[in-house]
């Protein structure tokens, strides 16, 4: 059952969008309650909708296209180690002004849309005995970014589903150059084990469904070089969430 909020709040809430009138996420336009989009930046957005590949979440042109197992063709080719993928838009214009400010501007009021619109797209593998996962950044680049966007997604989204976060899970021991611009084979080459699990974690995967949290998949090589040593360290099944799909690289790896 959902709690209403305290009276304090529902009395101050108009005084405050009277003074701050609440803004659209992404393009700043006056809307209606915060924390939403305008009606503009809703538009734009590419939400992804079946039929897409249901290993790499990259859509299809066509229902025929998709094939009987909806699997496109580079999956079934060099299967990712993840059982299932999903990604709540396409990486455009408009999933850039959510996720970068959120990423390196300390916009993260930008959390809760993310989410809800993730949870929407993963409702067919979240369930309350998940267990959310973020992929981990470096000691280094945790310490100068403060927060780790992902972690932040997966608190939220283990809210939503009424399910247990388990955030410091996974460890980056390698400091790994930024991925932006790098074709699949050198992404696969800088990941390969550059994500471990904690060994005083080991014990808290066992049997579970564990479900890894990214903000933009791109290949995958990041999120499979999660999924990898999760199931070696026992989770009975890997799936990934992401709050976005880049189209520049078709296949995850």
């Amino acid at each position: 059952m959902t709690r209403s909020a305290p009276w304090w709040r529902r009395a101050a809430t108009p005084v405050l969008d009277l003074l701050f009138p609440p803004r659209c996420l992404a393009c700043g336009a006056e809307v209606a309650q915060a924390g939403h989009l305008c009606g503009a930046c809703v538009g734009q957005m590419h939400l992804i909708t079946p039929p897409f590949c249901r290993r790499c979440a990259l859509p299809f042109s066509s229902r025929a296209a998709a094939g009987p197992d909806m699997t496109c063709t580079t999956c079934q080719q060099n299967p990712p180690p993840w059982r299932e993928a999903r990604a709540a838009m396409m990486y455009d214009e408009t999933a850039r002004s959510l996720i970068l400010p959120l990423k390196y501007a300390d916009r993260t009021e930008n959390v809760s849309l993310l989410a809800r619109y993730m949870a929407k797209a993963g409702r067919d593998i979240m369930t309350g005995e998940s267990l959310f996962m973020p992929v981990p950044l470096h000691r280094l680049r945790l310490f100068g970014r403060r927060y780790n966007q992902a972690a932040l997604l997966a608190r939220a989204l283990a809210r939503l589903a009424g399910a247990t976060v388990l955030c410091d899970g996974l460890e980056r021991i390698h400091a790994t150059r930024p991925l932006e611009g790098l074709g699949r084979s050198q992404r696969q080459h800088l990941m390969h084990g550059a994500i471990t699990v904690r060994p005083e974690r080991i014990p808290a995967l066992s049997g579970r469904h564990v479900i890894v949290v990214d903000d933009v998949m791109t290949t995958g090589a990041t999120l499979a070089a999660c999924a990898v040593p999760l199931l070696a360290a026992g989770a009975t099944r890997v799936d990934v969430l992401a709050a976005a799909r880049a189209s520049g690289q078709h296949a995850p790896q």
